[in-house]
C-alpha cells in the first residue's frame, strides 16, 4: 500500500514515522513545498528576540535524518496542484520546475495554514512581513540585521502579535499595536484583559485599538502605515490578523468543507473520501464542551491527529475525543492562559452561562514572591457544568489551566471540580487554590 502524505510539519511528519513504525513495509512518499520540515514554529517570536540565535535552532529534525534514519521518502521543494480523486493520483512542480506525478491508495492532506495578507496597497512590500513557516522567520531576523529598524508597526493583536510585540521591544524597536476593532482582546473577560493592556503600557507599547488600515507606503526612511484617522511610521511591519486553512487544494475534489473552510474530519481523521485523511492545521476537529465541529488551530493538536491518521491509515484504530481550545501564550511578565468556552461562545452553543472572576495569591499567605492571580470561570447555570477557564498571572497559570482542561475532558460539574484534591504547599498555592475558589465562588452564584 502506498500512502502519500502532503505537507512535512507537525501533522505530516508525526503521521509519517508513526506510520513507519506501524508498518515498516508500508510505501510512505511525503511531499513538501518548502525546504523545511518538523520544525517549532512557536518558538520563532523567542528565537527572533536574539539576535545571536540561529533560526535553524528551532528545527527539530532535518529531512536527511527522516530520509536516513527511518528510510522515509521526503521530497522538499515539492508542491502539489492537484489532487485526482477517482484516479487516487497527485501532481503538482517541484524545486527545478519539472513536474511530477504519484498514485496513492491513501492520502494525507497536512498542509496546514496559511497567514491572512489582506489584498491592500502596500501590503506586499518587502518591509511587511508574516510569522508563519520558519523561512517567514528568516526574513525577519535577516531584516533586522541587515536594515536600520528602530521602529515597528504590528497590525493585529492575537497570540503571535503580542508575542512579537515583547520579541521587537527586547531589541530596543518601538512598537505600535494596531487593529480595527475597538475591543482589545474580545475573547477574554475585560477585567483579565485591562491588565494584559496595562503590562503593554508599562513596556511602552503603542496600542491602538479601532484603528482600520487603509493601505502602506515607502516613504523616506521607511514605511508608512495608513489608516482613516490615523498614520504610523516604521522600519518593519508585521502582519498578525491570523490564520486560515490551507484548504485550497480540495475545493476542487469536492471533499466537504467545515468551519473557517478547514477541511471537515471524522473522529478518525478520514474526509468525506475514505481514501483521503486530513490532519492538522488544515483539517478541523469536534468541541469536548459543545460536540460541535470548531477550527482551533494548536500544535499538540497537529501532533495528535497526525499519530491518529497513521494508526488508523495502518489498521490501528485511534479515535480522537477532540479539543478543548486550551491555549497559552506570554506577555512579558504576565502568563495568559484559556481553556473551553467564554460567556460569548457559551450563549452561541446554545447554554445559559454564568461566569465568576476572583483575584487570589499564587502562593500561601505571606510567602516571600507571591504575587496576584485572576482566575474567571464559566458554567452551565441548567445543568451546572464547567464549561471553560481563564486565568491571569505572572506565575502558576499554565498548569492550572491544564487541570481545567482535564475537566472538560472529564465532563466534570462544577460541583465535581469544586472537589478535587489540588496539591499544596506555600511556595506553590494557597490552602485553597486560586481555582477552587472561583469554582465555589460560582456555584454560589449559580445557587
Amino acid at each position: 500500500m502506498r500512502l502519500v502524505i502532503i505537507g512535512a510539519d507537525a501533522a505530516g511528519m508525526s503521521a509519517a514515522s508513526r506510520a513507519k513504525r506501524n508498518d515498516p513495509e508500508l510505501d510512505i512518499r511525503i511531499l513538501e513545498k518548502t525546504e523545511d520540515v518538523s520544525y517549532s514554529a512557536c518558538g520563532m517570536p523567542y528565537n527572533i528576540a536574539d539576535p545571536d540565535r540561529l533560526i535553524e535552532d528551532l528545527v527539530v529534525r532535518h529531512a536527511k535524518v527522516f530520509k536516513e534514519s527511518q528510510g522515509l521518502d521526503l521530497r522538499t521543494g515539492h508542491r502539489v496542484d492537484i489532487i485526482d480523486s477517482s484516479g487516487k493520483k497527485i501532481s503538482g512542480i517541484d524545486r527545478r520546475g519539472n513536474t511530477f506525478s504519484f498514485n496513492y491508495d491513501k492520502l494525507l492532506i497536512a498542509t496546514g495554514a496559511v497567514p491572512i495578507r489582506p489584498p491592500l496597497p502596500g501590503f506586499d512590500l518587502s518591509g511587511v512581513m508574516v510569522l508563519k513557516s520558519l523561512d517567514d522567520g528568516r526574513r525577519i531576523k535577516e531584516y533586522l540585521k541587515t536594515q536600520s529598524v528602530t521602529k515597528a508597526v504590528i497590525i493585529g493583536m492575537g497570540y503571535i502579535a503580542l508575542e512579537m510585540a515583547e520579541s521587537l521591544k527586547s531589541r530596543g524597536i518601538e512598537v505600535s499595536m494596531v487593529k480595527p476593532r475597538l475591543r482589545f482582546i474580545p475573547w477574554m473577560n475585560e477585567t483579565m484583559s485591562a491588565h494584559i493592556r496595562k503590562e503593554l503600557d508599562s513596556h511602552d507599547v503603542g496600542v491602538h485599538t479601532g484603528v482600520e488600515v487603509e493601505r502602506i507606503e515607502e516613504v523616506e526612511g521607511g514605511l508608512r502605515v495608513i489608516a482613516k484617522d490615523a498614520e504610523f511610521d516604521a522600519q518593519i511591519v508585521i502582519l498578525a490578523i491570523g490564520v486560515r486553512p490551507a484548504s485550497n487544494l480540495v475545493k476542487e475534489v469536492g471533499l466537504e468543507l467545515g468551519p473557517s473552510q478547514s477541511i471537515s474530519v471524522d473522529r478518525k481523521m478520514r474526509t468525506s473520501d475514505p481514501h483521503i485523511y486530513a490532519a492538522g492545521d488544515c483539517a478541523d476537529a469536534y468541541h469536548v464542551v459543545t460536540g460541535q465541529k470548531v477550527w482551533i488551530p494548536l500544535a499538540l493538536r497537529a501532533n495528535r491527529s497526525g499519530w491518529s491518521a497513521a494508526d488508523n491509515i495502518t489498521g490501528r484504530e485511534s479515535i480522537l475525543d477532540g479539543v478543548a481550545g486550551t491555549a497559552v501564550f506570554k506577555v512579558f511578565d504576565l502568563q495568559v492562559a484559556r481553556t473551553g468556552l467564554n460567556v460569548e461562545e457559551a450563549k452561541e452553543a446554545g447554554f445559559e452561562p454564568v461566569e465568576r472572576m476572583i483575584r487570589a495569591s499564587t502562593r500561601a499567605h505571606a510567602h516571600p514572591g507571591s504575587a496576584p492571580m485572576w482566575a474567571q470561570m464559566v458554567a452551565d447555570r441548567k445543568t451546572g457544568s464547567l464549561l471553560g477557564a481563564q486565568i491571569l498571572s505572572t506565575e502558576g497559570a499554565v498548569h492550572r489551566i491544564n487541570a481545567v482542561a482535564t475537566a472538560l475532558h472529564a465532563k466534570m460539574t462544577l460541583t465535581q471540580f469544586a472537589q478535587l484534591d489540588f496539591a499544596y504547599a506555600p511556595p506553590f498555592s494557597p490552602v485553597w487554590d486560586p481555582l477552587l475558589v472561583a469554582a465555589h465562588q460560582l456555584m454560589k452564584k449559580i445557587s
